[in-house]
């Protein structure tokens, strides 16, 4: 396979070979993009920022593994693409050896660390002013990308120069579809998906349904501006983003997704792409803990009140 990046770091060794690859879950199905080459360069097409917190290390590999497998695939004028890899590592206790984390690949990644826990939003913010791409893909390290995920992306992106956001189909480990497009919550909408028992909220199951938009949000229809994407998988038009400001770093975690989602829209179209495919293996903020209910609370709060209450 050919490598895209090689490893910045002044403090790393030689890059050692990653265990654990595992061949991919999605259909091989190569294609080659063909775009002009006055609306994107080889050097500048796309860049990824990936923010970590002590993260799962198989994980993240397969995160990284697969995102090199996708821009394997993509081509321009028959010029494989160079794209910059930013790590954002908010973690405080441990540092981790990145050169043997990303040595199989060899991605060119430029690691920010040192700020500390900054939050999920602030973290890819670091990133965000760094780039000059055409494009940039805000990716989760619990992701893993079809193979032709960034080619029917980039392909759709430049057909619609409208669009300023896109978001995949998202895919549970065992093939069933994530409903993560979102209208506008209400406060109970998030209370009853996030914290009732299941034997209860089997009782607002088609008032969730909607919530999640399971009406309009399937595995083959494109779906033009649902107010809310999943921020484990935002590809943006840079431009978009940086005009944007990137996320708003009042909220350390959680709901930052759904404040740019809906910022977005002023300024481009969204769009839900399912042809676009990837894998998720996150889980919800109510098993994860005291703390990240804590944190989901505090964004809630300052969500409903910078874009209006809803209560019912």
């Amino acid at each position: 396979m050919t490598s895209y990046f090689q490893f910045i770091s002044a403090k790393m060794s030689v890059p050692s070979s990653v265990s654990g690859r595992r061949k991919s879950r999605f259909p091989d199905t190569r294609m080659q993009l063909n775009f002009h080459s006055d609306s994107a360069s080889s050097a500048e097409l796309i860049s990824v920022s990936v923010v970590v917190y002590r993260p799962d290390r198989q994980l993240l590999e397969r995160t990284l593994s697969t995102l090199d497998a996708a821009l394997d695939r993509l081509r321009i004028t028959d010029h494989v693409v160079s794209a910059p890899l930013y790590l954002v590592d908010n973690g405080r206790m441990e540092r981790m050896d990145w050169s043997e984390l990303v040595g199989e690949a060899r991605l060119m990644t430029t690691v920010i660390e040192g700020q500390g826990n900054v939050g999920y939003g602030r973290g890819h913010n670091l990133a965000i002013e760094r780039t000059s791409s055409r494009y940039h893909l805000i990716l989760n390290p619990d992701i893993e990308l079809g193979g032709d995920a960034l080619s029917h992306a980039l392909t759709f992106m430049e057909a619609h120069p409208e669009v300023g956001l896109l978001s995949p189909l998202i895919l549970e480990e065992d093939g069933d579809q994530q409903f993560l497009c979102r209208r506008y919550p209400t406060v109970f909408d998030l209370f009853a998906r996030g914290f009732l028992p299941s034997r209860l909220r089997a009782r607002f199951k088609n008032r969730l349904a909607r919530y999640e938009m399971r009406d309009v949000i399937d595995d083959k229809n494109i779906v033009w501006d649902p107010p809310i994407v999943s921020g484990c998988f935002m590809l943006f038009r840079t431009d978009v983003l940086k005009k944007l400001g990137g996320f708003d770093p009042r909220y350390f975690l959680y709901f930052e997704d759904y404040d740019l989602s809906l910022r977005t829209h002023k300024i481009a179209r969204v769009a839900y792409v399912p042809s676009v495919r990837v894998l998720h293996h996150g889980g919800d903020a109510a098993r994860k803990g005291w703390t990240h209910i804590k944190l989901f609370m505090t964004s809630a709060y300052k969500f409903f009140n910078r874009f209006g209450w809803k209560w019912i």
